[in-house]
């Protein structure tokens, strides 16, 4: 194992682009299997040599500003995931949006009709929770 260490000195690794890479693949390639596609197969290819370059690349700066735009433009999605999840989970708050600034605000479930004030510009509505 300190073979590997050593060969991986300088070099950038692994990130969260390398991994969705990886991931793209295996999906790409169980597909070009299913469907006996060979587009499919060198796509499958060309996406786990690109992510063997991006690993073994030695030019830092650019792998890392590659992962930022990846991170840039999934953000948003993991977030928006992340919050629908966790709002499905909890069963015990009713969520609603503010009409003026929409601000998400959390409320008690089962409490009737409530008054609620926005915390960030301070309008007030009335919703049933």
């Amino acid at each position: 194992m300190n073979w590997l260490r050593r060969m991986m000195e300088g070099r950038y690794g692994s990130d969260q682009l390398g991994l969705a890479l990886v991931g793209l693949y295996m999906v790409l390639y169980l597909l070009s299997r299913l469907f006996h596609s060979f587009f499919l197969n060198l796509l499958a290819t060309a996406l786990i040599l690109w992510a063997f370059y991006r690993m073994f690349s030695r030019q830092l700066e650019r792998r890392r500003a590659e992962n930022g735009r990846f991170l840039d433009a999934v953000g948003p999605m993991v977030r928006r995931y992340n919050v629908s999840k966790c709002r499905r989970q909890d069963k015990e708050h009713c969520y609603f949006k503010c009409p003026n600034c929409g601000q998400q605000l959390r409320v008690p479930k089962g409490k009737g009709k409530l008054s609620i004030t926005c915390r960030n510009c301070g309008v007030s509505f009335e919703k049933k929770t």
